[in-house]
């Protein structure tokens, strides 16, 4: 019970810290999204579906963009989406990390 409660602390502490990153790229994604669904006459919710969708790489394909610029705007969104996600799985990782050391009571990493 311990390790999941250093686990959640540190991980929350992580989250806080990258709070400002995260909103900024969370905000990016869900611009461009807009502005893809703005030129491709979608409504709002299914701009932000897309968006969304494809920032985590999932690619429902549920919809796609027909121009060419529209299209450019998806590689960016698919960009600024693994910089997302590898923050919140970097994260985990160190709040693993070091939830583990700490139940353990060593400084040092955990070498196999």
């Amino acid at each position: 019970m311990k390790f999941l409660l250093d686990f959640i602390t540190i991980y929350s502490q992580g989250v806080y810290f990258l709070l400002p990153l995260f909103g900024a790229l969370l905000g990016i994604i869900v611009v461009l999204g807009l502005r893809i669904g703005y030129l491709e006459g979608w409504h709002f919710a299914d701009s932000v579906y897309y968006a969304l969708v494809c920032a985590t790489s999932l690619g429902a394909g549920t919809l796609h963009p027909t121009e060419r610029r529209t299209r450019w705007m998806t590689v960016a969104i698919s960009l600024f989406g693994v910089l997302f996600v590898g923050l919140v799985v970097s994260i985990g990782l160190e709040a693993v990390s070091h939830a583990f050391r700490q139940a353990r009571g060593v400084s040092a990493p955990i070498i196999p």
